[in-house]
């Protein structure tokens, strides 16, 4: 009985999935790269952990060793757990001025094992010969570290461990990675503190907001090996890279933009435009997602507005904040029919004409007169270019389009997989009255 059971779902399945395998999207690879599907090649991750080695890292308060000790221990375990595809370097701050010139101290940064295809045994001799020293100069070893990560498409990881605030105001660690993220280069700062108070927890926390990194306070020395062997494998998934692009102040003079995933900066109440070409037949899905990355004043909104070059508005979408959230998104959909005409291109080699729609991304943040507005706030715009409805109006009934196609497929699915069940369940009702 059992058996014939799941011999029943079996065929039920089946039929499910015969109906509706047809259905799934076939650009699902379109920019792969790879006629098979294969994902185009890309660069091995690179990472480079930036170690805090001031003289403060002398302190005995991490299971009854000093944060020096422990980080040493933590970086032995973590190396040897490093994937083979990363490529891993190693920056200090602080290890080498033990005086009390400031200005010397502040330079006190230097690469220690560089980005690349990790020698194990070379790396640890190199942590080993570490003794906590002087300054913490976190901001220029930042800048360090982003300049050893420059090059190529790899995915890009700074891992900063220190026990300290910066001591090299006014540059200023927090600013230095909003530079970094600015830049468009795609770096993302992960930030641990070894012990942390509440200001040295803020000022790790505004580093990694601002390029879409993580904090994390370690107290003990499995903790520390644990979350940076987590960042190390992070940096080695695959992840969705966003395009640097940069809007203009008026369509005419918009970059022009294909399906994909994009990265901006908008200055706080700056219009940004953006082109996209759209041809009869298919529709336009934009998102817009602005972050505040520092701290903002209440009531803030994003508006994303498509129109034509003539100027006459498509279609919009907007959404407000009050201040408690980080990021503020929105999105439209803007259909063209097979059978719309077009303004602005000539249809004279036969093919249909494409339609300009130019994207207006649009806020209404503030920010306190004690916060620096510059660089502006990092914005991530999605554009998606796919097949749209014969009429335009079919798509804003219900939002749906062609999904009205895929909800009768399915419907018709799931009645004919009942009808299967009750007859299966009907012969085997009869087959043990029979025996």
């Amino acid at each position: 009985m059992i058996i014939r059971k799941r011999l029943a779902a079996a065929l039920c399945g089946a039929l499910l999935v015969t109906v509706t395998g047809g259905l799934l999207p076939s650009a699902a690879f379109a920019d792969s790269g790879d006629p098979a599907g294969r994902p185009a090649a890309k660069e091995p991750p690179k990472v480079e952990l930036v170690l805090d080695v001031s003289g403060s890292m002398r302190a005995r308060d991490i299971d009854g060793q000093s944060r020096m000790s422990a980080a040493k221990q933590a970086f032995n375990e973590v190396l040897d757990a490093v994937p083979e595809d990363v490529r891993l370097g190693i920056r200090t701050l602080g290890a080498d001025y033990p005086g009390k010139d400031r200005k010397q101290g502040c330079k006190d940064t230097k690469q220690l094992y560089p980005v690349g295809e990790l020698d194990r045994t070379e790396a640890k001799t190199a942590v080993a010969t570490l003794v906590p020293t002087g300054w913490t100069p976190i901001g220029p070893a930042l800048l360090g570290a982003a300049d050893d990560l420059e090059g190529g498409n790899a995915t890009r990881r700074i891992v900063l461990i220190t026990d300290g605030e910066d001591t090299c105001a006014p540059l200023d660690p927090c600013e230095v990675a909003r530079e970094i993220a600015a830049k468009g280069v795609d770096i993302t700062i992960d930030t641990l503190g070894l012990v942390p108070n509440a200001k040295m927890r803020a000022q790790l926390m505004c580093i990694a907001e601002a390029t879409g990194g993580t904090y994390t306070s370690v107290q003990h020395k499995e903790e520390l090996s644990d979350r940076v062997s987590q960042l190390v494998d992070r940096a080695a998934e695959p992840v969705v890279t966003p395009v640097a692009t940069q809007g203009a102040e008026r369509c005419d003079d918009a970059p022009r933009l294909k399906a994909g995933l994009y990265a901006d900066r908008e200055s706080f109440g700056q219009h940004r435009w953006y082109r996209v070409d759209l041809l009869p037949g298919q529709e336009l899905r934009a998102s817009v997602s602005i972050a505040a990355d520092r701290p903002v004043n209440r009531d803030h909104g994003v508006l994303l507005r498509a129109s034509s070059l003539a100027g006459r508005e498509i279609v919009r979408g907007e959404a407000a904040g009050d201040g408690r959230t980080d990021v503020v998104s929105t999105g439209l959909r803007y259909p063209k029919s097979e059978t719309d005409g077009t303004d602005d291109a000539d249809d004279t080699d036969g093919k249909p004409a494409a339609e300009t729609v130019c994207l207006r991304v649009s806020n209404s943040f503030s920010a306190p007169a004690s916060v620096r507005t510059s660089p502006g706030l990092p914005l991530e715009l999605t554009i998606d270019v796919t097949g749209g409805p014969r009429d335009a109006g079919d798509a804003a009934f219900l939002g749906l389009g062609h999904g009205w196609w895929l909800l009768g497929l399915l419907t018709l699915a799931g009645f004919a997989a009942g009808v299967l069940w009750g007859w299966i369940s009907r012969w085997r009702i009869a087959v043990w009255r029979t025996n």
